[in-house]
């Protein structure tokens, strides 16, 4: 009776973690059919709903035609987890093509897999599965302190951390000889219940958030400017953060982080966060960096006086640490590459003391009563 009522309890766990990802992937998609996160989230959920099949001990794969596509996917999803943390908690990351190609090779080894079982392909790909866990966890952490939206900040922990650690302790026991997903008894219903407590929590904090609080932006973020659900701006913050950005020119500090420049202002770094998030429109603190640094930039390339120093120069000083990154800035911020904005003459609009536009920006803002 035990022995039945296990692989009933197993695929009944499993069945609701494939109802919540496929709830979740169709939500996305119907809230966000163009915007590249919600759609690598919408696959990151397929293929979760994918293994939470593939991975039961009750599952033999390769037998027939419809379990083929399962393995490609459930291969490949270790690739759309990374993509996806990359691109839904840096705003500056964009896909290339070769990140699609990585993906087709995975996929490509897990149909493999199902005909031409081996040790090293099986090896091969249970490593795939730890690398690119602790890439997503590094992407997470490493991007985590230049967040500004408090919403995300919290939930990119529980994403990527729990889908993260998941996948790596999944692996590691693969690794180790253990049939990891494929246990009969007890540890095969603990794994099937973390899968449905992760799609579960995942589900209901993504499809939870209203507009003002939206992780999928589309295409390029714009113009910023306050959020719908901003706080009454503090003035006296707001005041010292522009002398500290305009008179003090904290952008040129290598290195800055938004606990540095809260800790020259004398003030927590949540409220800082808020400020520049709610206030100002910015999701990422390195793009507000960033927005100041080109602005200096572009002011001295129409500065007559300034027309023999090398653009290297100027993008170093402005707090640039090298010409790539400071290239591809100013050219998404301008259209041109910055020799072409020099060479055209054209003047950049009106810049206000603090050479960034974060005057009037300011300016635009009306604390509530």
């Amino acid at each position: 009776m035990g022995q039945e009522f296990g692989p009933s309890l197993d695929w009944a766990l499993r069945g609701g973690t494939v109802a919540l990802t496929v709830l979740t992937a169709t939500a996305l998609l119907r809230a966000y059919p163009a915007v590249v996160s919600a759609r690598l989230g919408a696959l990151f959920a397929l293929g979760a709903a994918a293994y939470a099949i593939v991975s039961a001990n009750a599952f033999h794969g390769g037998g027939t035609p419809w379990q083929i596509p399962l393995l490609a996917v459930s291969a490949g999803n270790n690739t759309v987890f990374w993509l996806f943390a990359s691109v839904l908690f840096d705003d500056t990351f964009r896909l290339r093509w070769w990140h699609g190609a990585i993906w087709l090779v995975f996929v490509v080894l897990g149909t493999l897999d199902c005909f031409l079982p081996s040790l090293p392909l099986g090896l091969a790909l249970t490593s795939s599965s730890l690398v690119f866990a602790c890439l997503a966890i590094a992407r997470t952490v490493t991007t985590w302190r230049a967040d500004l939206v408090e919403r995300r900040r919290r939930l990119r922990l529980f994403i990527v951390g729990a889908s993260g650690l998941y996948i790596g302790a999944i692996a590691l026991l693969q690794l180790a000889g253990a049939p990891a997903g494929r246990e009969t008894g007890a540890p095969n219903i603990a794994a099937s219940l973390a899968l449905l407590a992760i799609a579960g929590i995942v589900a209901w904090s993504l499809l939870r958030l209203d507009t003002g609080q939206a992780l999928f932006v589309a295409g390029p973020l714009g113009a910023p400017g306050p959020t719908a659900d901003a706080e009454p701006v503090d003035k006296d913050l707001l005041a010292a953060l522009e002398r500290s950005m305009a008179i003090d020119k904290a952008h040129r500090q290598e290195g800055l982080t938004i606990g540095g420049l809260a800790e020259k202002l004398g003030v927590p770094e949540y409220r800082l966060r808020r400020l520049i998030n709610q206030a100002l429109g910015y999701r990422n603190f390195n793009s507000f960096l960033n927005d100041h640094r080109i602005a200096e930039v572009k002011a001295a390339l129409i500065d007559p006086t300034q027309a023999e120093v090398p653009v290297l120069t100027l993008a170093l000083d402005a707090g640039f640490s090298s010409l790539g990154p400071f290239n591809r800035a100013f050219k998404a911020d301008t259209g041109m590459t910055p020799s072409q904005f020099r060479r055209s003459g054209e003047k950049s609009p009106p810049i206000p003391e603090s050479a960034s536009g974060f005057s009037t920006s300011a300016r635009r803002i009306s604390p509530a009563p």
